[in-house]
């Protein structure tokens, strides 16, 4: 299994440090799994590495790594909604999903350290695997992150560096001090094996079910959920399992939406944007890196995308809160870009949304 250039086509060992390829292409994988049968579930191993037999993975490091992600519940919030409750996990957030698996594969070839940049969810993720591994890590977040994230990212004994200005200017930094450092950039979006995680998230939800859902929302900023999951449905669909994909409602903050907004026009490339304050602030992507392949995954497949209305994610937030389910704001914006889909397109039955984030991560 070897590290491929998404750009020119070079191809790497997955042993190398480097972050991307000399072209600035990043790095997918030459991987293709067996076709997935009910039967390749290891049903005796109670986490996503259950699924190990579709995932691309470096041996049996995963068995020191893991701290029981996966296997979250799906809850029926009315008719036509499913949650899938996937901040039932040790970090509160879907993220621990895709670090499980890249931090395994840093344990695998031997990094010692690594850098990463994030709103939050995704370093306080990589920051907990990385204490489970003993492996030394440094999480860049803007200054906009929650304090509750900042200090779980501290307490896994991760430096937490806090970066003035946008999103994307703290991912600017942070790959600056990797350039410069020759540290390992164990980061969500530039690494294939972050993906290798979030497929989990469909497999577990065919497990459950015995079906996939008419209709699936996911958030879109940098795509590492909906990439995962595109990549599952595509492998149940040629492994027959599904006889057609879903209807993927795809979401972004109308305050961030550079994805939306290429879509919309036809463009293949995401549109440039100047962010602004957003209470979705994990989706909050203006640059997002790997935007051209989530385009072509939306073209290809017919999804469709919608805004979660700015407005509206605060009486979201507290409508699920009625209903039990506490979360965290951009979580939130998922339900109230549910709603704005049905306002525009109609009621939408047999709908999956996740719940990706738990609602203590959050102080506002």
């Amino acid at each position: 299994m070897n590290f491929v250039c998404s750009k020119c086509g070079h191809i790497e060992s997955t042993g190398t440090r480097k972050p991307h390829c000399s072209c600035g292409g990043l790095w997918t994988l030459d991987y293709t799994p067996p076709e997935f049968t009910l039967s390749g579930i290891d049903t005796h191993e109670w986490s996503e590495f259950r699924y190990r037999k579709y995932m691309a993975l470096d041996g049996d490091s995963w068995r020191s790594i893991t701290l029981g992600e996966g296997m979250t519940p799906v809850v029926r919030l009315d008719e036509d909604v499913l949650l899938k409750m996937d901040y039932f996990m040790p970090t509160l957030s879907f993220k621990d999903r895709g670090a499980a698996v890249l931090i395994s594969h840093c344990r695998a070839i031997g990094v010692d350290k690594v850098v990463q940049d994030s709103s939050g969810n995704a370093g306080n993720s990589v920051a907990a695997y990385c204490a489970k591994a003993g492996i030394a890590c440094e999480i860049f977040v803007p200054e906009s992150t929650s304090p509750k994230k900042i200090d779980m990212i501290r307490a896994h004994g991760a430096v937490c560096t806090v970066v003035p200005g946008t999103r994307d200017h703290c991912a600017e930094v942070c790959r600056a001090k990797v350039e410069h450092d020759g540290v390992y950039y164990a980061n969500h979006v530039y690494n294939p094996f972050f993906y290798e995680g979030t497929k989990t998230y469909i497999y577990e939800t065919y497990e459950q079910l015995g079906r996939i859902p008419a209709n699936i929302v996911i958030p879109v900023g940098n795509g590492t959920l909906f990439l995962g999951a595109m990549y599952a449905l595509e492998h149940l669909l040629c492994s027959g399992v599904i006889d057609r994909m879903p209807q993927v409602i795809a979401l972004q903050s109308e305050n961030c939406d550079p994805l939306l907004r290429a879509s919309a026009s036809g463009s293949d490339t995401p549109a440039g944007v100047v962010p602004s304050p957003t209470l979705a602030e994990g989706i909050a992507i203006g640059k997002p890196m790997r935007g051209k392949e989530i385009l072509a995954l939306c073209r290809k497949h017919n999804v469709r995308f919608v805004h979660a209305p700015e407005g509206k994610i605060l009486a979201a937030r507290a409508a699920l809160a009625q209903k039990g389910i506490y979360c965290e704001h951009t979580t939130a914006a998922n339900y109230a870009a549910y709603l704005e889909y049905c306002r525009i397109y109609g009621k939408t039955s047999d709908c999956l949304i996740t719940m990706c984030g738990a609602g203590l991560k959050s102080d506002h």
